[in-house]
């Protein structure tokens, strides 16, 4: 059956190594990853597991003892450095491994602040592994003085968890408004009463111009308008970067992250990509998607066509964030929205629904766990919803499935 090596030790990676033994794939796996945990959920990093809420141990996907039940060899702390896609094999820490097939799960990895702004100052965080969270953890004392740079959804969740542990927080975006990137005005609106309403300092079409420290450690940011913020420390959220550098060096096509055909393969024989670190064909472009869903859905595709399916990978986006006692649910992609449809009846649940030339391709549902699921299965079946029904919160959402 041969030997599959996957390369990264996230979500995608577990996914995939946990389907191909599934399928029936009797051949050798081993996964090389840079971390010395086994893969594990990093959305509760920002949340539960800051918040002290989650014990390391629930974090895993899956119990150590699955991968050595399961024949699958982990080679934790010992990153691949290089690949050599003519001879079929990787070189990670001491050794040398030959591969029959080989799959970049290497995800993404944080933007940072420059040093010449004080990037690397003592005290500027990032939130990407538990790693960073257990350093940052201590600096979450109540009374603290924490700058949050970044208003899209990691910045937010690190906001509400700083807030409800009664820090001092001030949050800075340099668009125009939060969460621009990527939801309609209407759901920028929603979340900066939420967050105002919980006494965070939120400043918008505010950027930060450096970072000011003595002795090493961050005291101070001076911001894009010319006010100077003392700081304990700072929490940096300003985006991801897919993890293509191995992939880059050996010569794989990049476009948009490392680029893939709609099963998965790269521009090397035998070799293939899935999650954040992944581009795949739909449409025109080549689209990379930061989520746990696709992590899972396109390592599971790719680990089905190494099994020979031969089927093109068709994603259902879906994505949530959890702020104070707020469930974020997002379905479909709001890409190229010219309407946006706002369920409220003025108390509770929330929902902002988008449509493209009288097409539902979107909605964020704010504690609207109905609305999420209505919205969600009319998109993924390529149904639209009538606009009147949904501004209506007194209608029948579930009526809109039997239309």
């Amino acid at each position: 059956m041969g030997h599959v090596v996957v390369i990264g030790a996230g979500q995608a990676a577990a996914s995939l190594v946990a389907r191909l033994r599934g399928k029936g794939f009797e051949g050798e796996i081993t996964v090389t990853g840079a971390e010395t945990e086994p893969p594990y959920q990093r959305p509760p990093l920002s949340k539960a597991y800051l918040l002290g809420e989650m014990e390391k141990d629930r974090l895993y996907l899956r119990p150590r003892a699955y991968y050595d039940e399961q024949d699958i060899t982990l080679m934790l702390g010992e990153p691949a450095v290089s690949v050599d896609t003519e001879a079929q094999h990787v070189i990670a820490g001491a050794r040398e491994i030959a591969y029959d097939e080989l799959v970049f799960c290497t995800g993404s990895a944080p933007r940072r602040l420059p040093a010449a702004i004080g990037g690397d100052l003592d005290g500027v965080c990032v939130v990407r592994g538990i790693a960073d969270v257990d350093a940052m953890r201590a600096r979450f004392s109540e009374g603290a003085r924490v700058l949050i740079v970044g208003g899209g959804y990691i910045g937010l969740e690190a906001a509400a968890v700083a807030s409800k542990l009664g820090l001092q927080v001030t949050l800075v975006e340099m668009a125009d408004r939060i969460l621009q990137r990527v939801a309609a005005p209407e759901t920028s609106d929603w979340f900066r009463a939420l967050h105002k309403g919980h006494g965070v300092d939120l400043r918008e079409g505010v950027g930060l111009g450096k970072l000011v420290g003595e002795n090493g450690k961050v005291t101070a940011a001076e911001l894009t308008d010319g006010t100077t913020l003392r700081v304990d420390f700072v929490i940096v959220g300003v985006g991801i970067l897919p993890e293509t550098s191995v992939a880059e060096a050996a010569g794989i096509e990049i476009e948009n992250g490392i680029r893939t055909d709609a099963m998965g393969r790269c521009s090397a024989p035998h070799v293939w990509a899935a999650g954040d670190c992944a581009s795949f064909p739909l449409g025109e472009a080549q689209l990379r998607l930061e989520s746990v869903g696709n992590a899972i859905d396109q390592a599971e595709a790719v680990a089905d066509n190494i099994m020979g399916a031969e089927a093109p990978y068709q994603p259902k986006p879906w994505f949530w964030s959890d702020q104070y006692d707020v469930k974020l649910q997002i379905a479909g992609l709001n890409a190229g929205y010219d309407k946006v449809v706002v369920r409220d009846g003025g108390a509770g649940p929330v929902s902002h629904w988008y449509y493209r030339e009288g097409q539902l391709i979107a909605l964020d549902a704010m504690n609207d766990p109905r609305a999420y699921m209505v919205g969600k299965r009319l998109i993924e079946a390529g149904k639209t919803a009538d606009p009147e029904v949904v501004a209506d919160a007194g209608s029948d959402l579930k009526a809109l499935l039997k239309a």
